[in-house]
C-alpha cells in the first residue's frame, strides 16, 4: 500500500492475478457513521483501467461534498468479467466478484470504510458489472448504480439474499448499449449474438421485483431533457429509479464533451453527483434488507 495525500494505492492478489486499485479517501469523515465506499467501474477499453473514470467523473470532488471514499478499481485487462460471458476477463475466467468484495474488506480494514456499506457504480461494461456485484455480495452493496448498462439476462434469474436500491441511468441515443437493450456487439466464434441485456424498463422492473416494490409505475419527473420515475418501500426502505436521458448517448451525464468520442453527452445533471445524492439516504444495513 502507497499512500499521496488523499490517495491511497494498493494491490492485492485473487484468483492467481494481481489486482490493483486506487482509493480517494474525503478530506472530512462523517461523524455518525463508517465513511462509506463507492467503487467506481470504467468500461471496457484495452489498457484501460480506474484512472479513467477519475478523469471522467466528479467523483474525487463528490468524495468531499458527501463524506465519501472512492475506489477505482483496475478492471483485468481494461474489463470486468460481467456476466455476459464476452469480455476478455469472463473468458479468461476472472473472479471480479471475490476481487471487488476483497477490495470492499481490504478498505474497511485499513482506510476505516464501512465493510458492508458500498455503492458499486460504473457504466458500461462497468455498469453491466455492478448488476453483477450487487446480485451476487448484496450483503456488502446496499446501493447500485447502473449507467449506460442494463441488467445482463444471464444474471437476471439471481435472487439475492438482500435488497439493493438500484439508480439506473439511460440515454435514448446510446448506440454501444441501447436503451431497448439488446446483444453485444462482440459476436461469438461463428458469428453468433451473446451478451444480451435487458432494457431500462426491463431492468427496473426486475430490481423492483427483487426489492418487493409495490405494484404500479410509481412517481415520475420529468423535464426538458430526462425522466426519472422513482418506486420507493422496498424491502428495508430500498429505492429504484430509472433515469431516462433524452438524446443521451453512451456516455456519463456531466463528463465533459470530447471530439473522440461521438456519442452526445448529457450537461443536465453530474451523474457522479446524483449517485451520491441518491446513496446517502440508503446505507441501510443488511439485516434490514434481508428477503
Amino acid at each position: 500500500m502507497t499512500a499521496d495525500g488523499d490517495l491511497v494505492a494498493g494491490e492485492m492478489r485473487i484468483g492467481g492475478r494481481d489486482r490493483s486499485f486506487t482509493i480517494r479517501l474525503p478530506r472530512a469523515a462523517p461523524d455518525d457513521r463508517r465513511v462509506p465506499l463507492v467503487l467506481a467501474l470504467h468500461g471496457n477499453h484495452p489498457g484501460l483501467g480506474g484512472a479513467i473514470m477519475r478523469e471522467l467523473t466528479t467523483f474525487d470532488r463528490q468524495a468531499d461534498a458527501w463524506g465519501m471514499a472512492i475506489a477505482y478499481p483496475d478492471g483485468h485487462g481494461g474489463c470486468w468479467a460481467d456476466g455476459r460471458g464476452v469480455t476478455t476477463a469472463d473468458e479468461a475466467g476472472v473472479d471480479d466478484v471475490a476481487f471487488l468484495r476483497a477490495l470492499i474488506d481490504w478498505s474497511a480494514e485499513r482506510c476505516g470504510t464501512s465493510p458492508d456499506g458500498a455503492v458499486v457504480a460504473g457504466i458500461s461494461n462497468g455498469a453491466f458489472m455492478a448488476h453483477r456485484l450487487a446480485l451476487e455480495a448484496s450483503d456488502r452493496v446496499p446501493v447500485l448504480a447502473a449507467v449506460a448498462g442494463g441488467l445482463p439476462a444471464a444474471l437476471s434469474g439471481l435472487q439475492p439474499a438482500h435488497a439493493v436500491s438500484a439508480l439506473l441511468i439511460h440515454g435514448t441515443a446510446d448506440q454501444v448499449s441501447p436503451i431497448e437493450g439488446g446483444y453485444s456487439r462482440h459476436r461469438g466464434p461463428d458469428g453468433e449474438l451473446r451478451g444480451r441485456t435487458l432494457s431500462l424498463q426491463e431492468t427496473a422492473e426486475r430490481w423492483r421485483a427483487i426489492d418487493g416494490c409495490p405494484p404500479g409505475p410509481g412517481r415520475t419527473h420529468t423535464t426538458e431533457f430526462s425522466s426519472r420515475t422513482t418506486t420507493d418501500a422496498g424491502a428495508g426502505g430500498t429505492r429504484v429509479v430509472a433515469w431516462t436521458v433524452l438524446g443521451g448517448g453512451h456516455s456519463w451525464p456531466g463528463a465533459p464533451a470530447s471530439p473522440e468520442w461521438a456519442e452526445p453527452t448529457s450537461q443536465e445533471f453530474d451523474a457522479a453527483e446524483e449517485i451520491c445524492r441518491f446513496a446517502e439516504a440508503l446505507f441501510i444495513p443488511a439485516d434490514t434488507r434481508r428477503l
